[in-house]
Protein backbone atom coordinates (compact mmCIF):
# COMPACT_ATOMS: atom_id res chain seq x y z
CA UNK A 1 0.00 0.00 0.00
CA UNK A 2 2.59 2.37 0.66
CA UNK A 3 4.69 1.76 -2.44
CA UNK A 4 1.03 2.38 -4.30
CA UNK A 5 0.89 5.98 -2.48
CA UNK A 6 4.76 6.86 -3.44
CA UNK A 7 4.07 5.81 -6.72
CA UNK A 8 0.86 7.79 -7.27
CA UNK A 9 2.77 11.13 -5.58
CA UNK A 10 5.52 10.57 -8.31
CA UNK A 11 2.86 10.36 -10.90
CA UNK A 12 1.35 13.39 -9.74
CA UNK A 13 4.52 15.64 -9.45
CA UNK A 14 5.35 14.81 -13.23
CA UNK A 15 2.05 15.47 -14.31
CA UNK A 16 2.14 18.50 -12.70
CA UNK A 17 5.62 19.02 -14.50
CA UNK A 18 4.27 18.29 -17.92
CA UNK A 19 0.94 20.30 -17.33
CA UNK A 20 2.96 23.68 -16.14
CA UNK A 21 5.56 22.78 -19.38
CA UNK A 22 2.70 22.64 -21.84
CA UNK A 23 0.66 25.78 -20.38
CA UNK A 24 4.30 27.61 -20.26
CA UNK A 25 4.62 26.36 -24.38
CA UNK A 26 1.20 27.13 -25.43
CA UNK A 27 0.76 30.79 -23.84
CA UNK A 28 4.58 31.15 -26.17
CA UNK A 29 2.74 29.70 -29.15
CA UNK A 30 -0.14 31.91 -28.26
CA UNK A 31 2.08 34.67 -28.82
CA UNK A 32 3.47 33.84 -32.73
CA UNK A 33 0.86 31.04 -34.81
CA UNK A 34 -2.60 32.02 -36.13
CA UNK A 35 -5.32 30.18 -34.76
CA UNK A 36 -5.57 26.91 -37.03
CA UNK A 37 -2.34 26.48 -35.93
CA UNK A 38 -2.65 26.90 -32.35
CA UNK A 39 -5.43 24.12 -33.00
CA UNK A 40 -2.91 21.76 -34.64
CA UNK A 41 0.02 22.51 -31.80
CA UNK A 42 -2.67 22.08 -29.12
CA UNK A 43 -3.76 18.88 -30.86
CA UNK A 44 0.17 17.43 -30.80
CA UNK A 45 0.96 18.70 -27.08
CA UNK A 46 -2.10 16.71 -26.22
CA UNK A 47 -1.23 13.50 -27.47
CA UNK A 48 2.37 14.67 -26.45
CA UNK A 49 0.88 14.70 -22.72
CA UNK A 50 -0.90 11.45 -22.63
CA UNK A 51 1.94 9.47 -24.43
CA UNK A 52 4.38 11.48 -21.65
CA UNK A 53 2.00 10.49 -18.58
CA UNK A 54 1.12 6.69 -20.05
CA UNK A 55 5.38 6.14 -20.73
CA UNK A 56 6.24 7.73 -17.29
CA UNK A 57 3.57 5.73 -15.50
CA UNK A 58 4.91 2.57 -17.56
CA UNK A 59 8.48 3.06 -16.22
CA UNK A 60 7.67 4.37 -12.32
CA UNK A 61 5.65 1.52 -12.52
CA UNK A 62 8.42 -1.44 -13.38
CA UNK A 63 10.39 0.18 -11.30
CA UNK A 64 8.22 0.40 -8.22
CA UNK A 65 6.80 -3.06 -8.46
CA UNK A 66 9.56 -4.78 -6.76
CA UNK A 67 9.36 -2.73 -3.14
CA UNK A 68 5.51 -3.24 -4.13
CA UNK A 69 6.07 -7.16 -3.51
CA UNK A 70 8.79 -6.76 -0.94
CA UNK A 71 7.27 -4.45 1.60
CA UNK A 72 3.78 -7.48 0.79
CA UNK A 73 6.39 -9.83 1.92
CA UNK A 74 7.01 -8.09 4.93
CA UNK A 75 3.70 -7.39 6.13
CA UNK A 76 3.33 -11.12 5.65
CA UNK A 77 6.09 -12.48 8.20
CA UNK A 78 4.83 -13.65 10.98
CA UNK A 79 7.74 -13.93 13.80
CA UNK A 80 6.12 -16.21 15.83
CA UNK A 81 5.79 -18.97 13.05
CA UNK A 82 7.79 -22.02 14.37
CA UNK A 83 10.11 -22.24 11.38
CA UNK A 84 12.55 -18.90 9.81
CA UNK A 85 10.52 -16.50 7.09
CA UNK A 86 11.62 -17.32 3.98
CA UNK A 87 14.48 -14.75 2.45
CA UNK A 88 13.79 -11.91 0.79
CA UNK A 89 15.96 -11.77 -1.87
CA UNK A 90 15.30 -12.11 -5.28
CA UNK A 91 17.99 -10.74 -7.46
CA UNK A 92 15.39 -8.21 -9.34
CA UNK A 93 14.55 -4.53 -8.84
CA UNK A 94 17.08 -1.78 -8.61
CA UNK A 95 19.88 -1.77 -6.84
CA UNK A 96 18.69 -0.15 -3.66
CA UNK A 97 15.56 -2.50 -3.83
CA UNK A 98 18.37 -5.41 -3.77
CA UNK A 99 19.97 -3.56 -1.05
CA UNK A 100 16.73 -3.02 1.15
CA UNK A 101 16.00 -6.95 1.04
CA UNK A 102 19.45 -8.13 1.64
CA UNK A 103 19.55 -6.25 4.72
CA UNK A 104 15.98 -7.21 5.56
CA UNK A 105 17.14 -10.71 5.10
CA UNK A 106 20.13 -10.41 7.63
CA UNK A 107 17.57 -8.40 10.51
CA UNK A 108 15.24 -11.20 10.17
CA UNK A 109 18.45 -13.93 10.76
CA UNK A 110 19.74 -12.13 13.52
CA UNK A 111 16.23 -11.72 15.10
CA UNK A 112 15.84 -15.65 14.37
CA UNK A 113 19.05 -16.01 16.26
CA UNK A 114 17.96 -14.26 19.28
CA UNK A 115 15.00 -15.88 19.49
CA UNK A 116 16.65 -19.28 19.50
CA UNK A 117 18.77 -18.16 22.31
CA UNK A 118 16.60 -16.87 24.28
CA UNK A 119 14.12 -20.17 23.66
CA UNK A 120 17.49 -22.11 24.84
CA UNK A 121 18.15 -20.18 27.92
CA UNK A 122 14.65 -20.31 28.92
CA UNK A 123 14.37 -23.86 28.70
CA UNK A 124 17.80 -24.03 30.77
CA UNK A 125 16.26 -21.44 33.14
CA UNK A 126 12.84 -23.99 33.76
CA UNK A 127 15.66 -27.41 33.93
CA UNK A 128 17.40 -25.09 36.57
CA UNK A 129 14.78 -24.46 38.74
CA UNK A 130 13.48 -27.64 38.27
CA UNK A 131 16.06 -29.11 39.11
CA UNK A 132 16.60 -27.28 42.78
CA UNK A 133 13.16 -28.58 43.79
CA UNK A 134 13.64 -31.94 43.07
CA UNK A 135 16.75 -31.48 45.07
CA UNK A 136 14.87 -29.81 47.88
CA UNK A 137 12.07 -32.50 47.83
CA UNK A 138 14.83 -35.26 47.79
CA UNK A 139 17.07 -33.63 50.64
CA UNK A 140 14.73 -31.82 52.67
CA UNK A 141 10.96 -33.47 52.36
CA UNK A 142 12.30 -36.68 52.05
CA UNK A 143 14.35 -36.60 55.05
CA UNK A 144 11.33 -35.48 57.55
CA UNK A 145 9.38 -38.39 55.87
CA UNK A 146 11.86 -40.58 57.05
CA UNK A 147 12.55 -39.06 60.31
CA UNK A 148 8.85 -39.84 60.38
CA UNK A 149 8.72 -43.17 59.71
CA UNK A 150 11.34 -44.16 61.59
CA UNK A 151 9.58 -42.15 64.66
CA UNK A 152 6.28 -44.20 63.84
CA UNK A 153 8.30 -47.36 64.00
CA UNK A 154 9.51 -46.45 67.32
CA UNK A 155 6.27 -45.41 68.85
CA UNK A 156 4.51 -49.13 67.18
CA UNK A 157 7.36 -50.92 69.21
CA UNK A 158 6.28 -49.58 72.91
CA UNK A 159 2.69 -48.29 71.81
CA UNK A 160 -0.60 -50.44 73.59
CA UNK A 161 -1.43 -53.43 71.41
CA UNK A 162 -4.87 -51.48 70.25
CA UNK A 163 -3.20 -48.55 68.91
CA UNK A 164 -0.26 -50.35 66.70
CA UNK A 165 -2.47 -51.30 64.02
CA UNK A 166 -3.23 -47.92 63.45
CA UNK A 167 0.35 -46.86 64.17
CA UNK A 168 1.32 -49.35 61.28
CA UNK A 169 -1.19 -47.43 58.84
CA UNK A 170 0.02 -44.00 59.53
CA UNK A 171 3.80 -45.67 59.06
CA UNK A 172 2.74 -47.02 55.90
CA UNK A 173 0.90 -43.69 54.15
CA UNK A 174 4.31 -42.30 55.19
CA UNK A 175 5.44 -44.76 53.38
CA UNK A 176 3.47 -44.14 50.53
CA UNK A 177 4.17 -40.68 50.57
CA UNK A 178 7.70 -41.08 50.59
CA UNK A 179 7.62 -43.05 47.36
CA UNK A 180 5.08 -40.55 45.36
CA UNK A 181 7.79 -37.50 46.53
CA UNK A 182 10.66 -39.14 44.99
CA UNK A 183 8.76 -40.09 41.59
CA UNK A 184 7.75 -36.45 41.66
CA UNK A 185 11.22 -35.85 42.07
CA UNK A 186 12.23 -38.34 39.64
CA UNK A 187 9.53 -36.11 36.91
CA UNK A 188 11.00 -32.90 37.59
CA UNK A 189 14.38 -33.98 36.83
CA UNK A 190 14.85 -37.64 35.11
CA UNK A 191 18.24 -38.97 35.54
CA UNK A 192 17.97 -41.48 33.11
CA UNK A 193 17.68 -38.55 30.59
CA UNK A 194 21.38 -37.21 31.69
CA UNK A 195 22.97 -40.89 31.99
CA UNK A 196 21.70 -43.07 29.43
CA UNK A 197 20.52 -40.63 26.56
CA UNK A 198 17.14 -39.78 25.29
CA UNK A 199 15.75 -43.19 23.69
CA UNK A 200 16.64 -44.82 27.36
CA UNK A 201 14.49 -41.99 28.59
CA UNK A 202 11.68 -42.12 26.10
CA UNK A 203 11.47 -45.90 26.75
CA UNK A 204 11.98 -45.78 30.64
CA UNK A 205 8.91 -43.27 30.71
CA UNK A 206 6.39 -45.51 28.95
CA UNK A 207 7.08 -48.60 30.81
CA UNK A 208 6.77 -46.52 33.51
CA UNK A 209 3.43 -45.10 32.49
CA UNK A 210 2.63 -49.00 31.37
CA UNK A 211 3.17 -49.54 34.65
CA UNK A 212 0.92 -47.38 36.60
CA UNK A 213 -1.82 -47.39 34.55
CA UNK A 214 -2.26 -50.76 33.10
CA UNK A 215 -2.83 -49.02 30.01
CA UNK A 216 -1.20 -51.25 26.47
CA UNK A 217 1.90 -48.44 25.85
CA UNK A 218 4.72 -49.48 23.43
CA UNK A 219 7.39 -47.23 22.37
CA UNK A 220 9.35 -47.51 19.30
CA UNK A 221 12.54 -46.00 17.72
CA UNK A 222 12.97 -45.41 13.77
CA UNK A 223 16.71 -44.17 12.08
CA UNK A 224 19.63 -43.52 13.87
CA UNK A 225 19.07 -40.55 16.16
CA UNK A 226 20.89 -37.39 15.49
CA UNK A 227 23.08 -34.95 16.73
CA UNK A 228 20.38 -33.36 19.34
CA UNK A 229 20.96 -30.14 21.51
CA UNK A 230 20.21 -30.78 25.40
CA UNK A 231 17.40 -28.22 25.02
CA UNK A 232 15.97 -30.19 21.85
CA UNK A 233 16.17 -33.60 24.54
CA UNK A 234 13.87 -31.98 26.79
CA UNK A 235 11.31 -30.61 24.80
CA UNK A 236 11.23 -33.67 22.98
CA UNK A 237 11.39 -35.97 26.67
CA UNK A 238 8.90 -33.26 28.41
CA UNK A 239 6.51 -33.61 25.50
CA UNK A 240 6.17 -36.73 25.81
CA UNK A 241 5.72 -36.64 29.28
CA UNK A 242 2.89 -34.50 29.13
CA UNK A 243 1.54 -36.10 26.29
CA UNK A 244 1.08 -39.71 28.82
CA UNK A 245 -0.03 -37.56 31.60
CA UNK A 246 -2.98 -36.16 29.65
CA UNK A 247 -3.54 -39.48 28.31
CA UNK A 248 -4.11 -41.13 32.15
CA UNK A 249 -5.99 -38.33 33.02
CA UNK A 250 -8.40 -37.56 30.18
CA UNK A 251 -8.45 -39.91 27.46
CA UNK A 252 -9.85 -43.41 28.75
CA UNK A 253 -7.46 -45.01 26.07
CA UNK A 254 -7.07 -48.64 26.09
CA UNK A 255 -3.32 -48.35 24.35
CA UNK A 256 -1.24 -45.89 23.24
CA UNK A 257 2.02 -46.03 20.98
CA UNK A 258 5.14 -43.47 21.07
CA UNK A 259 7.10 -43.30 18.30
CA UNK A 260 10.27 -41.15 17.60
CA UNK A 261 11.58 -41.40 13.99
CA UNK A 262 14.66 -39.97 12.63
CA UNK A 263 14.57 -39.90 8.62
CA UNK A 264 16.07 -36.21 7.73
CA UNK A 265 13.61 -34.14 10.33
CA UNK A 266 13.04 -35.73 13.68
CA UNK A 267 9.28 -36.50 14.69
CA UNK A 268 7.68 -37.76 17.79
CA UNK A 269 4.22 -39.08 17.96
CA UNK A 270 2.13 -40.09 20.82
CA UNK A 271 -1.33 -41.63 19.70
CA UNK A 272 -4.00 -43.45 22.20
CA UNK A 273 -7.49 -44.86 21.26
CA UNK A 274 -8.98 -43.20 23.60
CA UNK A 275 -12.21 -40.49 23.91
CA UNK A 276 -10.52 -38.45 21.33
CA UNK A 277 -9.05 -34.44 21.47
CA UNK A 278 -12.67 -32.64 21.28
CA UNK A 279 -14.22 -34.78 24.51
CA UNK A 280 -10.46 -34.33 26.26
CA UNK A 281 -11.22 -30.80 27.25
CA UNK A 282 -8.84 -29.31 25.31
CA UNK A 283 -8.16 -26.02 27.38
CA UNK A 284 -6.70 -28.00 30.47
CA UNK A 285 -4.83 -30.74 28.75
CA UNK A 286 -1.77 -28.15 28.47
CA UNK A 287 -1.34 -27.73 25.09
CA UNK A 288 -0.14 -24.02 25.43
CA UNK A 289 2.99 -24.85 27.31
CA UNK A 290 3.55 -27.83 25.24
CA UNK A 291 3.72 -25.39 22.05
CA UNK A 292 5.59 -22.47 23.58
CA UNK A 293 8.24 -25.52 24.36
CA UNK A 294 8.02 -26.33 20.55
CA UNK A 295 8.37 -23.03 19.56
CA UNK A 296 11.25 -22.35 21.95
CA UNK A 297 13.25 -25.26 20.16
CA UNK A 298 12.10 -24.14 16.59
CA UNK A 299 9.60 -27.05 16.50
CA UNK A 300 6.30 -27.73 15.58
CA UNK A 301 3.46 -29.13 17.34
CA UNK A 302 -0.08 -30.43 16.53
CA UNK A 303 -2.59 -32.07 17.80
CA UNK A 304 -5.71 -33.86 16.04
CA UNK A 305 -8.17 -36.52 16.44
CA UNK A 306 -8.55 -39.17 15.07
CA UNK A 307 -11.48 -41.14 13.40
CA UNK A 308 -13.66 -42.63 15.00
CA UNK A 309 -11.95 -41.64 18.26
CA UNK A 310 -8.05 -41.33 19.94
CA UNK A 311 -5.54 -38.30 19.53
CA UNK A 312 -2.59 -37.89 18.20
CA UNK A 313 0.42 -35.52 19.26
CA UNK A 314 2.83 -34.91 16.70
CA UNK A 315 6.13 -32.44 17.29
CA UNK A 316 8.23 -32.07 14.69
CA UNK A 317 12.10 -30.97 15.00
CA UNK A 318 13.52 -29.86 11.52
Amino acid sequence: MHSRSLLAQVVAINLLLVAVTVLVATLVIDAHLHSLARGREALVFGLAIVATLLGNWLLLRRRFDPLDRLISSMEGIDLAAPQPPAKMTSGIGSADVRRLEAAFDRMIARLEAERREAGRAAIRAQERERQRIAQDLHDEVNQALTAVSLRLQASIEHAPEELRSELAETKRLSGQAMQELLAIAHQLRPAVLDDHGLTAALDSQVRQFADQTEIDATFTVDGSPPALTPEEQLVLYRVTQESLSNIAQHAGAQRVEVQLSFNGSTVLRIADDGRGFTEARPGGLGLPGMRERALLVGGQLSVRSGDPGGTQVELTLA
